[in-house]
């Protein structure tokens, strides 16, 4: 395995860096030009104040922007997979939160989010396991980039070389 990725290192970590940015780019801009929605996503959950969940709802979609920027050009990657990966890691933290309290919601992770009706909530426990596995893949394309940030089509790489000349 350790062969397997000397040899293919470069692009598996290219791969995992427009996976991961791709995904956050996607939620970002989804929910940037709603904030309403994003904020009443984030107050859905019930873990912050209402008016703190707000403000984070407010800021979340920009936030998932920059690092997907990041990510996707391969600037400060290691930075932005350490920022991608905490991301991940409270999405999953508060998909659990809200399945072991019993609230039924839309994550709001793509847009949207809230509560949804009672009846279905077989559909719901299905998602929030769904999203969870999502979210830990998401993370382990974070962790991987942390220790492998240079890859192909990359500019972080060659600026370097540049500062050293």
């Amino acid at each position: 395995m350790k062969s397997f990725n000397n040899k293919y290192q470069p692009i598996i970590t290219l791969v995992a860096r427009l996976i991961l940015g791709g995904v956050l780019f996607t939620a970002g801009a989804l929910k940037a030009f709603k904030p309403s929605e994003s904020a009443g996503a984030t107050a859905a959950y019930k873990i912050l104040p209402t008016d703190i969940a707000h403000v984070v709802g407010y800021a979340l979609p920009w936030l998932e922007i920059a690092i997907a920027i990041l990510l996707i050009i391969g600037l400060s990657a290691r930075f932005a997979a350490v920022m991608g990966t905490v991301v991940m890691a409270v999405f999953i933290a508060a998909i659990i939160s809200v399945w072991a309290r019993g609230i039924l919601i839309d994550c709001g992770c793509f847009g949207g989010g809230g509560a949804i009706d009672p009846t279905k909530a077989a559909q719901v426990h299905r998602a929030y396991l769904l999203e969870i596995l999502r979210d830990l893949g998401l993370a382990l394309c974070g962790l991987y980039l942390y220790f492998f940030p240079y890859g192909r089509l990359s500019i972080e790489k060659p600026l370097q070389v540049i500062e050293e000349q």
